[in-house]
């Protein structure tokens, strides 16, 4: 059975987007980034979906995105870091595709994420300490799911992009 849709996962900064659409150019594929369809149905900022509507409403815009996109055909999907918080996301997401869990060392992923105003949840007193305690949360979770596990660390995003493209080729 092929699988038609490559979804990446991981926490913030660990270069989902980024990585995403350089991996789509080089297989020839279609990039969605959910955040991104999420901010197109809305007409607002996620910062501002999660003032409004907290957590729990941006993660049910999240599945009801990522349910419509699952069904996509050809697409490199970049997902939210907390994506994999809820079940039928994790499988939603192994059903439909392969699934590429980006890493990246603590110190990069604060590094990427310093000058964003847009995450929500870094507007903290000690980002780094939230990067820490979302990275022991989640960790298990993208594991579990993941077909594939990449290192970004100090990696351009076309070198890492050519190593999915590889293992997904290898794959199939």
């Amino acid at each position: 059975m092929q699988r038609r849709n490559i979804y990446l996962v991981g926490p913030m900064g660990a270069g989902k987007s980024t990585i995403g659409r350089v991996l789509a150019a080089e297989l020839h594929l279609g990039f969605r980034d959910s955040d991104k369809v999420i901010e197109e149905r809305t007409g607002a900022d996620i910062p501002w979906i999660f003032d409004m509507e907290g957590e729990e409403g941006f993660r049910d815009r999240e599945s009801a995105v990522l349910d419509e996109l699952a069904k996509e055909s050809n697409v490199v999907i970049a997902t939210g870091g907390g994506i994999i918080l809820r079940p039928q996301n994790r499988s939603r997401m192994t059903e439909s595709g392969y699934v590429c869990y980006l890493t990246a060392s603590i110190e990069q992923l604060v590094e990427r994420t310093a000058r964003d105003k847009k995450r929500p949840l870094l507007q903290v007193e000690n980002p780094r300490q939230k990067i820490i305690d979302l990275v022991a949360l989640r960790d298990p979770l993208y594991r579990e799911a993941a077909d594939f596990i990449v290192n970004t660390d100090r990696r351009s995003p076309k070198l890492v992009a050519q190593e999915i493209a590889a293992l997904v080729n290898a794959a199939e």
